[in-house]
């Protein structure tokens, strides 16, 4: 027997309710069907995936595993179908569509203010992922118009072949984020090493984050514990000082959480923009751009970031740090020097103007 979505649908409600006769009732069949297609499940998938006690049904470790994989896939194909059905509704009145799919970013809110503003009769869709490689997926399978993602450094994305692609930025480095009453607050620019009895926190789930902190952390010398959750959960354990995180350089600080440059920008990622053909780009790459900059601007430790307070050496200022540089000897890459740049007024609907255009220029 092959196992279909309706099996793990199965199994999804007897583990949520803890009862075949419960999970019966919620899937509208009669328990003894339900009994039999576990039994099914189990035999495809060659062992046992709950245990039957007197108090109700428990996932076994095979079970856990199982249900691990089955419950993304569920809410997967419910969202499926869902936009399925939006799209189809939408097609027949003939709305013009834009489905954008995006792994987290400030520029976000500004992105799509922009191109309601410039595509006034579109309607524009937006699908959050932590995974980079699922979102580019999903272009390339039609199912999303863009997207916009970030690759850390040292862990390539997946880019599926046929995809046209945009750089937005190079490199942007990586913050660190505190609590406000952390010692290494005081310092306009934080050492690694001054975190070195801190705590971390990293979702692994997102691709590449994982890997990027490990680096980060050896390459320094440290080995902190380490805890894994999502950045929800991390931005209230970091105000109260449980741990600490690496942030987004646009990241705003609040009363109770700081954001820093790290010396020497150990870790960065690239940001880009990728869709099916070239036009697709074009018709959304110029909005992107101007919320992210405009995004930077209102971020007070990435502004100074990008308008030259950063140190031009790594943890400790010790030269040789640097690829490619030998001890005594200072690197002959050119150093991207920003410089602050009119920008004209926004439309009307899009708020104030920045007053600076922050983006780097090399001199």
């Amino acid at each position: 027997m092959e196992l279909e979505v309706r099996h793990l649908r199965a199994l999804c409600a007897i583990a949520d309710t803890g009862s075949l006769h419960k999970a019966a009732r919620q899937l509208g069949m009669s328990q003894p069907s339900l009994t039999t297609q576990l039994r099914r499940i189990e035999h495809a998938v060659g062992g046992q995936l709950f245990a039957r006690e007197r108090t109700g049904c428990r996932p076994t470790p095979l079970g856990r595993v199982v249900l691990s994989r089955a419950r993304p896939l569920v809410v997967e194909m419910r969202a499926l179908v869902t936009e399925a059905r939006a799209t189809a509704a939408r097609a027949d009145d003939g709305t013009p569509q834009l489905r954008i799919g995006s792994t987290a970013s400030r520029a976000i809110p500004g992105w799509l203010r922009r191109l309601r503003h410039r595509m006034p009769g579109t309607e524009t869709s937006l699908q959050m992922d932590v995974s980079a490689n699922a979102l580019l997926q999903m272009v390339a399978a039609g199912q999303l118009d863009i997207a916009f993602v970030h690759e850390v450094e040292g862990c390539p994305l997946r880019l599926p072949d046929g995809l046209r692609r945009r750089v937005l930025l190079d490199r942007e480095p990586q913050f660190v984020s505190l609590a406000a009453d952390h010692p290494a607050t005081r310092k306009d620019v934080v050492h690694l090493t001054d975190l070195a009895e801190d705590r971390w926190m990293v979702d692994p789930t997102v691709d590449g984050e994982w890997d990027g902190l490990q680096r980060m952390l050896r390459e320094a010398g440290l080995n902190p514990r380490v805890l894994h959750g999502d950045y929800l959960t991390a931005a209230t354990l970091v105000a109260t000082g449980e741990v600490v995180t690496v942030c987004q350089p646009t990241s705003v600080a609040r009363p109770d959480m700081a954001v820093r440059p790290l010396a020497g920008d150990p870790l960065g990622v690239r940001l880009l923009v990728a869709a099916r053909t070239t036009a697709e780009l074009d018709a959304v790459y110029g909005e992107l751009e101007a919320a992210y900059w405009e995004a930077a601007a209102e971020s007070p430790a990435y502004q100074g970031w990008l308008l030259g307070s950063r140190p031009d050496t790594r943890p400790d200022d010790r030269p040789g740090d640097r690829p490619g540089d030998r001890p005594g000897e200072r690197s002959t890459t050119p150093v991207p020097v920003p410089v602050a740049v009119p920008v004209s007024a926004p439309p009307p609907d899009l708020g104030p103007a920045t007053s600076q255009d922050l983006r780097p220029t090399l001199l």
